[in-house]
Parts: structure tokens; sequence; C-alpha cells
């Protein structure tokens, strides 16, 4: 399951929906908001998506994700809109058996979403100043990983 939300991100509620007496493992990743970023002060950012082609191809990640790793179920959510410092901006969470494969799939999930799927972060600097941050060809690796 794949999701584009311009709520808040609650993560109880998205675990709830992983909950399954098979599940001996739970991997959550949550990327938030910070509040710097190439050594710029970052006050918040904005978040847009082609939204008809994220969507399709943020669901066959997580197809992929459930045909490669031994897990129960997925789900990733990712934020749209404005944005502030310390909100959640995207939330992955799989259930799986053993731990392993939670892991290697919430990573596999975050990872090929980052890399593949058409959304495009603005941030808005202490300065005054804004910014599009890796918004060149989103089918390339960017070289920033802690976005």
């Amino acid at each position: 399951m794949f999701i584009l939300t311009i709520e808040p991100i609650i993560s109880s509620v998205y675990q709830s929906k992983l909950d399954s007496p098979e599940a001996g493992a739970l991997a959550i990743f949550e990327g938030r908001v910070r509040n710097c970023n190439d050594g710029k002060v970052v006050q918040s950012l904005e978040y847009e998506a082609y939204t008809e082609l994220a969507t399709i191809e943020g669901e066959k990640i997580v197809t992929r994700a459930m045909e490669a790793f031994e897990i129960l179920n997925a789900i990733c959510i990712h934020r749209m809109g404005h944005l502030n410092i310390r909100d959640t901006a995207v939330w992955v969470g799989i259930t799986s058996r053993h731990r392993h494969a939670a892991f290697s799939a919430c990573q596999f999930i975050i990872d090929e979403v980052k890399l593949h799927v058409p959304i495009w972060k603005k941030e808005y600097y202490g300065n005054g100043d804004t910014g599009w941050v890796n918004c060149n060809c989103t089918h390339a690796h960017s070289g920033n990983e802690n976005q």
C-alpha cells in the first residue's frame, strides 16, 4: 500500500493496520523534517508530486518488496504540501515473521521511493531564500541520502 497525503502522518494509525498474529517483527522508518541541510538553516519545506505517476510508482515499489522479501505486509505514506520542522514527511512500516526481512524491506522501500517516485521537495531557508532539492531527475541517484 502506497499513500500520498496532505494530512499529518500518525504512526500508531498505520502501525495498527499492519498488526498480525503471525508478525514477530515490525520495522518502521520515519523520515522527519530537520532544521538544516547542506549548511543552511531550514525553516520548513514543501512537497509536490505528479500524483498519478507517484502513486503508480510507489505501489510498484511496495509490490516488489512484498515479492522480494518474506514480509507479511507493507505500507508507505508520503506527505505532500507544507511541512514544519519535526513533521513526519515519509513513513514506512513492515511486518514479517523475522526481523531481517522487516529491516531489509523497510530500507528497500525508502531507498526506492527516494530514487524513483516523482516527488519534489522545496526548502524554505532562514535567510528568506528557497530552493528545490534533488529535482534534476527522479530516476538517478541523488547522492544526498539524508533527506
